[in-house]
């Protein structure tokens, strides 16, 4: 699999990827009604570095890098995460992490923070907890989950 920096050429693939998911609400908190410019104008936004996982030319994931805060918090990064459904289950979110680590690293950060993880995205919970992430925060009851009603979001971090 094939992870290179995103391009204008890619914004349709990746709207393909997470518009879907914005749509469902229960794994991003964003406005499932955001429209096509607004979700892609935050995807791409020029405080981040947007890359897709590629395979046989069919991209398949996508993520964003950027610094988690300003100033003195610029040494820490924060990352999304986006897969397309169909490829669900074949490993491109690890792979797309582990490219994020390595890119992280090269760009000098020296730890990695999720802000808001939600609690009832119990798969991406494991994932980054096997990739070396600690629960470090719980927000209780923060996320209105469209079925399961206010479920906890966690901060979740690990050093580089």
């Amino acid at each position: 699999m094939l992870i290179r920096p995103a391009s204008n050429d890619d914004r349709s693939a990746i709207w393909r990827i997470i518009g879907p998911a914005i749509r469902a609400g229960e794994t991003y908190a964003l406005d499932p009604n955001l429209s096509k410019s607004d979700a892609l104008a935050y995807w791409m936004g020029s405080d981040r570095e947007t890359f897709v996982a590629e395979e046989n030319g069919l991209i398949l994931g996508t993520y964003y890098i950027r610094a988690n805060q300003a100033g003195g918090g610029r040494h820490v990064c924060n990352c999304g995460y986006m897969t397309d459904t169909a490829a669900s289950g074949r490993g491109v979110a690890r792979q797309m992490h582990e490219h994020s680590l390595a890119h992280a690293r090269a760009k000098g950060f020296r730890a990695m923070q999720f802000n808001f993880v939600i609690s009832s995205n119990e798969r991406a919970v494991r994932l980054w907890q096997s990739l070396g992430f600690e629960i470090v925060g719980r927000l209780p009851e923060v996320f209105l989950h469209p079925s399961r009603g206010y479920v906890d979001a966690f901060v979740m971090f690990r050093t580089l």
